[in-house]
């Protein structure tokens, strides 16, 4: 009894700061750099998965590089090498300027993400049968087309899932940007609760925020794979039953 007692939780507290500015702004900047970062991400996994499969010694050697280094170190400490290491090392005004902390968040998710896009997208073109790129070829396809046009929507199927999953990671790992002061959701909360010491309520309004985002692109990640799955073996996913619950005449896809 004395330690149920003994806790102190104000639910009104939640209530009054999940709408709040400050809050919302983490948010929304959360999800900016989620966004932007993954793109850059698939981007940079798309172009050394390439080179990974590449018969060129170099080119595979570079990208193998790439791989090992940025999966071999902590997110954290890529951060803080680019948000302070790279102010150091480059002794440039400009460079400076240029550099914001929420731009060196931005290339250290984005860098950290394309090695690991690498992996899954190399696995998704090894995962075509190789008779498609022969068959390309004969076509008169070099290998960068072949590639484009024929292997690479083919490992899309296989590439949805993982990158989806990717990019929840990346929601969540953003959090760790307040090591450089960048204002994402959990730096946020922090903000505040700072000022009134109300330091669990201020954590489940940053929890409920945090599950709320990764629910709604869990649903859009279920609908991309249920696109790539075509339509014929399209299953109903729960954004579909949702579409047809809330918009009259809707239909399943």
């Amino acid at each position: 009894m004395e330690l149920v007692a003994g806790i102190r939780f104000d639910p009104s507290v939640v209530w009054e700061f999940l709408f709040d500015d400050v809050i919302l702004q983490g948010a929304r900047e959360t999800i900016w750099i989620a966004v932007i970062a993954q793109l850059i991400g698939i981007f940079l996994g798309v172009v050394f998965a390439v080179m990974r499969v590449s018969k060129n010694p170099v080119a595979r050697g570079t990208s193998g590089f790439y791989v090992w280094f940025v999966r071999g170190t902590p997110v954290l400490l890529q951060l803080l090498l680019v948000s302070f290491g790279l102010r150091q090392m480059i002794d440039n005004e400009l460079f400076r300027e240029l550099l914001t902390r929420w731009r060196a968040a931005v290339i250290t998710f984005s860098v950290n993400e394309g090695a690991y896009m690498t992996e899954i997208v190399r696995a998704g073109i090894q995962a075509v049968p190789a008779g498609q790129m022969d068959a390309a070829r004969s076509l008169g396809m070099t290998n960068l087309q072949a590639m484009r046009r024929v292997i690479l929507p083919q490992a899309l199927r296989v590439i949805i899932p993982p990158t989806g999953n990717e990019f929840i990671a990346m929601l969540k790992n953003t959090s760790i940007a307040f090591a450089i002061g960048v204002l994402e959701l959990s730096s946020a909360a922090r903000r505040i609760y700072a000022d009134n010491f109300k330091v669990m309520e201020l954590l489940v309004v940053a929890a409920i925020w945090y599950l709320a985002m990764t629910t709604v692109f869990s649903l859009l990640q279920a609908e991309a794979e249920a696109w790539a799955s075509g339509d014929r073996e399209r299953p109903k996913t729960l954004g579909s039953r949702l579409v047809k619950a809330l918009v009259p005449g809707g239909r399943e896809r």
